[in-house]
């Protein structure tokens, strides 16, 4: 019942200008927003549009409107207007009978069977020659934020992962492990196998220097010494090797990457992400090679003397583009054309939507041309680039060659350990058993991971600091789930069953700090379709941190199990049980846990 109002309120206006001035005004340019603090009213409408169509001033216009909205819209009771804008106040019922119709239904504000478009989302998209770090952290976060958030918004989501198990990159590491592994295992080391196989990408970058500086001690330029380093030619011989399915090469990759396959799903759960397909770069390369072949064959790509193709983009404003290498190997560009037409034989989505930093939005920008203007796929005008900033740390940027990451599964340990040692310092846990305590520090220690991830607009770049990501106090995660645990102790003492709140007893009127908190509650659907419009997971966490500050207030300012009013106890038990369906929803949306106490 959340929108059914302002529907309503659309509706009327769109029969206004119909039957009065004989005018289609389309629903997109009925613009309804809160009303802002400081004017008294519930919602606004913004009538300058109206104005410069029906030939009048906007504030007669919005006499006019105001007028007509009382007239024929239940629970409209009075309005005003200031400067062309036009301030609706509605009945204290309607308030009462959203609140009640509402907190009795654990699905407040989701929509549960799909009503728009389908969709498929791409986020994580590891590559097999080390573990996920912190920036992978944020993209999986994000990428499962954005998923449950356009679900909730009635959209058909389908969550895929592409990984990149096949490369130059990956070769360096297998390689390394030939060189000086000594036939090192997981189960031997006594590490992940994702970790492991890193452990050896990093080794080969040493290698690599080391060679590079020996040759130019002896007289090789620096830049002929990057690229002529015996290490790096075996390398790409190996990768040559690989195509051609040379069955050794075919057998070491084959036996890392299994490593590497179940140190990631460990991560993966961990973390609380899934996906519903897999797709792997060894599968999806050989079309997008196939399809550069076509390409060739209706003169769109081309080839140079050394064998490779190009694209030549400069009529769309870019510059030439590689597809394939001289030698015949692919590139990133080969096998994304591959996956993307391969996904869209799997799903048929309306969209595509890549989850991948900023650095990247140049290979978006062209794959969609290649899709879409050369090759001619009309679906191809589907794809879109979720482009978010960087993750820094104070000491600059991470370098997977160098070491120098935040390892994932380092870091939700981390955060786990500081939530058990700040939650047993506190005295919080007497009462739980040793799995309670167990499942409350990783709710605590990964939501305040999640929750200071997803806070942050997915477009900014951020800094991450892990001294302040494991503070557990002020705009976190643990101060919303402390606040969900204080309203569960509350209903629970009050004996009160949620589907108890239809036949109880409620005042005819609400005060204004209860107003306040159910106007905040009625925001929700509405947030949550803002967040799926703008792919921005921020826009829920700090919609739910703003309610929690409300709530808050409100259980401080107002009495509720005190109460002697009965019907004013009961319509504050049912605001606290709304607020509690609402924080839950939305935490849940974001990939985080609420405990119910705390």
């Amino acid at each position: 019942m959340s929108n059914t109002i302002l529907n309503s309120i659309q509706q009327t206006i769109v029969n206004y200008f119909s039957s009065g001035y004989r005018i289609n005004v389309p629903t997109e340019k009925i613009v309804i927003q809160k009303t802002k603090t400081e004017f008294e009213g519930d919602f606004t409408i913004v009538c300058f549009t109206f104005a410069s169509i029906v030939k009048k001033s906007p504030d007669a216009v919005a006499q006019e409107l105001g007028t007509f909205l009382i007239q024929n819209v239940d629970h409209v009771i009075d309005f005003n207007v200031i400067k062309g804008f036009l301030n609706l106040t509605i009945s204290s019922a309607y308030w009462l009978d959203f609140t009640v119709d509402n907190c009795s239904t654990p699905s407040f504000g989701l929509t549960l069977i799909p009503d728009k478009e389908r969709v498929v989302i791409e986020f994580s998209s590891p590559n097999t020659n080390k573990p996920l770090h912190l920036g992978h952290v944020r993209n999986n976060l994000l990428g499962h934020a954005v998923a449950e958030i356009l679900k909730a918004d009635g959209f058909e989501v389908i969550k895929v992962n592409l990984i990149n198990d096949r490369g130059i990159h990956i070769c360096k590491s297998m390689l390394a492990w030939l060189r000086w592994g000594n036939g090192e295992t997981p189960e031997s080391s006594g590490l992940k196998g994702d970790h492991l196989i890193g452990k050896y990408y990093v080794l080969f970058d040493q290698k690599y220097k080391e060679q590079v500086l020996e040759m130019v001690a002896n007289g090789v330029e620096k830049e002929i010494a990057e690229k002529q380093a015996p290490l790096l030619l075996e390398a790409q011989d190996m990768l040559l090797k690989w195509e051609q399915n040379d069955l050794e090469t075919r057998r070491v990759w084959n036996l890392l990457n299994s490593w590497v396959y179940d140190g990631f799903d460990k991560t993966y759960n961990t973390m609380g992400i899934s996906f519903d397909k897999v797709y792997y770069e060894s599968n999806t390369y050989t079309r997008g090679k196939l399809l550069v072949s076509e390409g060739m064959e209706k003169n769109v790509f081309y080839r140079k003397e050394d064998g490779s193709v190009w694209v030549d983009l400069t009529e769309e404003g870019l510059d030439e583009k590689l597809l394939l290498r001289g030698d015949g190997t692919s590139v990133y560009m080969t096998q994304d054309i591959g996956t993307a037409c391969l996904r869209y034989e799997d799903f048929a989505p309306d969209k595509m939507i890549y989850v991948v930093g900023n650095e990247q939005n140049y290979h978006f920008e062209v794959l969609s041309l290649i899709l879409h203007k050369k090759l001619g796929f009309d679906w191809a005008g589907g794809i879109h680039h979720l482009s978010y900033g960087m993750v820094e740390l104070p000491s600059g940027k991470m370098k997977s060659r160098e070491g120098t990451v935040v390892d994932a599964d380092d870091l939700m340990k981390e955060m786990v350990e500081e939530a058990k040692v700040q939650t047993t310092e506190k005295g919080k846990i007497e009462q739980f058993s040793e799995a309670e305590a167990m499942e409350l520090f990783n709710m605590i220690g990964l939501g305040a991971l999640k929750y200071f991830i997803l806070k942050v607009d997915p477009k900014k770049n951020m800094m991450f600091n892990p001294e302040q990501s494991i503070d557990l106090t002020g705009n976190t995660a643990p101060f919303i789930q402390y606040t969900h645990a204080r309203i569960c102790s509350l209903l629970e003492k009050s004996g009160v069953e949620a589907s108890a709140f239809q036949s109880m007893k409620f005042p005819k009127d609400l005060e204004k700090a209860e107003l306040e908190i159910i106007k905040q509650l009625h925001e929700f659907a509405a947030t949550i379709h803002e967040a799926a419009s703008n792919y921005s997971p921020a826009l829920v966490a700090n919609y739910i941190f703003e309610l929690v500050k409300l709530y808050n207030s409100f259980y401080q300012e107002k009495p509720i199990l005190k109460e002697t009013d009965e019907s004013k106890r009961n319509v504050r038990l049912a605001i606290s049980q709304l607020a509690r369906i609402t924080i839950k929803n939305g935490m849940n949306l974001l990939g985080i846990e609420v405990p119910s106490k705390m």
